[in-house]
């Protein structure tokens, strides 16, 4: 593990919330490896996915707020590709402001909170459908992390 993630697994749980908000946003990081690290560690669970929830929700939150600029040009800069953002505009077609549950896949996840900052979906429904993904997303991780763990 890298120091900066190690750093951040002192912090506990808010460190797994800036490390879940890092990973939500444009930035590449893994808040799996600091929300594994705290939980042999020997943190709550349920803390844990608080944490991890809100902060990934919130990271999420800063490309929709990105995506409500409107600068194309922007968004390239911090890393969606033209691609990525035809592929989200295609997914999200007719779905609406509720496809913000999917803002938790990879590689795509930016680029369908970006879109629908584009398209001015209603926020809060946008917040709500991602924080619903993001949480069952973390719940998923923490199930498996305590089932391999139960194996030893």
């Amino acid at each position: 593990m890298d120091a900066f993630s190690q750093i951040l697994a002192d912090w506990g749980y808010w460190g797994l919330f800036l490390a879940a908000f890092v990973a939500g946003s444009i930035l590449p990081f893994s808040s799996e490896a600091v929300m594994a690290v705290l939980l042999g560690m020997g943190a709550d669970p349920v803390g844990c996915l608080a944490a991890a929830s809100a902060g990934n929700t919130l990271g999420g939150m800063t490309c929709y707020w990105i995506g409500t600029l409107g600068r194309r040009e922007w968004i390239a800069k911090l890393g969606v590709s033209t691609r990525q953002l035809a592929r989200a505009r295609k997914f999200l077609a007719g779905r609406g402001a509720a496809m913000g549950f999917f803002g938790f896949l990879p590689l795509i996840g930016e680029a369908i909170a970006v879109v629908l900052g584009l398209m001015r979906a209603n926020p809060w429904v946008v917040c709500g459908a991602m924080l619903v993904g993001k949480a069952l997303r973390y719940a998923s991780i923490l199930l498996s992390y305590e089932g391999i763990v139960s194996l030893f």
